[in-house]
């Protein structure tokens, strides 16, 4: 679907899932009240330091290649809005809505079904090309052009469908109260964030692959009993056919309360030994137990109340200048949605760097967890190897690219950390010791 249908709610959401690899959408739960053990120990031959691979000379034409398709997204993510607002397209569909949903409510749905179609077919070329042909050229997808198209469709669908539930609230809320309505809209997106967490894993995740349960049930019993040790109850894991799309790895937690689940790519399942993955599974839990959500969820609020508060102050100078090209002189009016996606983008871009550095710190954290928990630095920096030659990435990449890209710390970074990390042979205490349970 079009990023644009879902702007403000899609940069929440992206701060709660902080993309692959190893994601994040899961529920803190209560720490363990017990000391942690020593994982079982690695032998002497897979435990000494792991070298940072020099990337190879595809990988490298990945990442540089991929800063120019990163710019040529961004312009164009400011270009469209432009374009429907100053041609005086937003507006004439906002008219055609209204000639046929008579009513606001039925006008303000039916205007956001047209601009996901059309945002749509002026997005699909760029997205065709970035998400499949360029895929498919560096070896990294598996996915036929009918499934391709088969998943665009999908997510068409339930952009028009998420944009006629949700994106109602703050034009109602801009009518109702229009000096405050950055505030209540903003305070409003937490909830829905909460609701979007409890139903994506059972009914939007499974519109784009099939996910069952784990085929390699000796390493789901080792997952569960990690899972366990974390004080992470109730939770099932499941496999996912990545594979149909990609040759990536990822594994990830998702879901709240009774939705909440281990997921792994199937990819990962047969690209990582047991060991790695286990680290990569503790890593995962470590989001769990260390209430990563919750920050994200805080941070994801304070996100859209910064970006909504500039628009409310920043949107009335343009639209008394401009309203005339636009269409429109009110915010409230639904012809002005390309507008608040103008200016929540530029707010976006000039955040990006603060928001991506806590991500970073979290990832971190998580890391940690990981570690601690399955005391295998080798496995685990074989894991970050494994994940820098199978996804072509860069593992030292210039501090650019790091400030508006990297919502992990570099894979450069981490390895390193994996290879000098060990307060367990130092005698020192753990960070998040009290939070893991012994090892049976």
């Amino acid at each position: 679907m079009s990023a644009r249908a879902v702007a403000p709610l899609a940069v929440l959401a992206g701060l709660l899932f902080l993309a692959a690899p190893f994601s994040v959408s899961a529920q803190p739960v209560p720490p363990a009240p017990a000391e942690t053990t020593a994982a079982p120990a690695a032998t002497a031959a897979d435990n000494g330091p792991v070298a940072v691979p020099i990337p190879s000379e595809k990988a490298m034409r990945y990442y540089e290649s991929g800063i120019l398709v990163w710019w040529v997204e961004l312009l164009w993510g400011f270009a469209v809005p432009l374009l429907l607002l100053f041609s005086g397209v937003s507006a004439r569909i906002r008219t055609f809505a209204q000639g046929i949903g008579k009513r606001w409510f039925p006008t303000v749905a039916i205007y956001f079904a047209l601009f996901a179609i059309l945002t749509f077919l002026l997005d699909l070329p760029l997205a065709y090309f970035t998400g499949f042909v360029r895929e498919h050229a560096y070896g990294l997808s598996n996915q036929t052009a009918a499934k391709w198209w088969s998943d665009a469709g999908k997510g068409l669908l339930v952009g028009i469908i998420g944009s006629a539930v949700v994106l109602w609230i703050p034009y109602l809320l801009l009518k109702k109260s229009p000096r405050r309505w950055w505030l209540w809209t903003s305070l409003a997106s937490i909830p829905l964030l909460a609701l979007l967490l409890v139903i994506s894993p059972i009914w939007l995740d499974p519109l784009f692959n099939k996910f069952g349960p784990m085929k390699d049930k000796a390493l789901e019993g080792k997952i569960l009993a990690l899972a366990d040790r974390a004080g992470i109850e109730g939770s099932r894991v499941f496999e996912v056919d990545k594979s149909v799309d990609t040759e990536k790895v990822n594994a990830y937690v998702a879901g709240l309360g009774s939705t909440k689940r281990v997921v792994l790519w199937d990819t990962i399942i047969k690209k990582l030994d047991e060991r790695e993955i286990l680290f990569v599974m503790g890593h995962e839990m470590g989001h769990y137990v260390l209430g990563h959500v919750a920050l994200s969820i805080g941070l994801g609020f304070l996100v859209i109340l910064i970006g909504l508060y500039s628009i409310h102050r920043l949107a009335r100078g343009m639209i008394a200048r401009w309203g005339d090209r636009f269409g429109f002189h009110e915010l409230s009016d639904v012809a002005s949605w390309p507008l608040i996606i103008l200016l929540f983008t530029a707010v976006g871009f000039v955040l990006t760097p603060a928001i991506l550095a806590v991500g970073r710190e979290v990832e971190h954290r998580a890391d940690v967890f990981g570690l601690e928990i399955t005391r295998d630095n080798h496995a685990a920096a074989t894991a970050f190897v494994k994940l820098q030659e199978q996804n072509l990435s860069n593992p030292r990449p210039g501090l650019l690219y790091k400030l508006w890209n990297s919502s992990h710390p570099t894979l450069g970074d981490r390895i390193d950390f994996c290879n000098e990390y060990r307060p367990w042979e130092k005698g020192e205490p753990l960070r998040y010791g009290r939070l893991i349970r012994p090892a049976s």
